[in-house]
């Protein structure tokens, strides 16, 4: 795992995943009992270079003109599922920003930084990774960008 690699401090959550879940991060949320803020979705767009990986709070959505903006792009759009489990290798509702397949430029939203941790996705539905933003950040090697929306 990329955080063990970099020593980097942190905590694996496993909850009890409801496969009829269909908002992953809030039921992520709800099982731990984190506040939506903190805990983040790993969403994949389709820019003009390509794709690239969206770091945003569950509590809103992804704001894709200021997505492209932070990645100097015109226009972004969702990418397709299949494609997004095929290049990151891993399934929707389990996508982790760490260990994809291939690196992809990344953008964390920047209320990241409001906290000492935050959550995201371990790799799999029913396990999540608390570490500081930082981390994830440097690991990534994103950029932070104020690319979430209040939902």
């Amino acid at each position: 795992m990329a955080l063990t690699k970099a020593k980097a401090a942190f905590t694996l959550h496993p909850y009890d995943h409801d496969a009829s879940a269909q908002a992953y991060g809030e039921e992520a949320a709800d099982a731990l009992g984190v506040p939506y803020e903190r805990i983040f979705k790993t969403l994949v767009a389709e820019v003009e270079s390509g794709l690239a990986v969206a770091v945003v709070p569950v509590a809103g959505k992804l704001d894709l003109k200021a997505l492209a903006s932070a990645l100097g792009s015109k226009r972004a759009a969702m990418a397709e599922a299949a494609k997004v489990e095929r290049v990151t290798g891993y399934v929707v509702g389990g996508i982790s920003p760490l260990g994809q397949r291939k690196q992809l430029p990344t953008v964390v939203d920047s209320s990241a930084l409001d906290f000492a941790t935050i959550y995201f996705s371990a790799g799999r539905r029913g396990l999540q990774i608390e570490t500081a933003p930082d981390n994830l950040i440097t690991l990534t090697r994103a950029i932070t960008a104020p690319i979430g929306r209040r939902g």
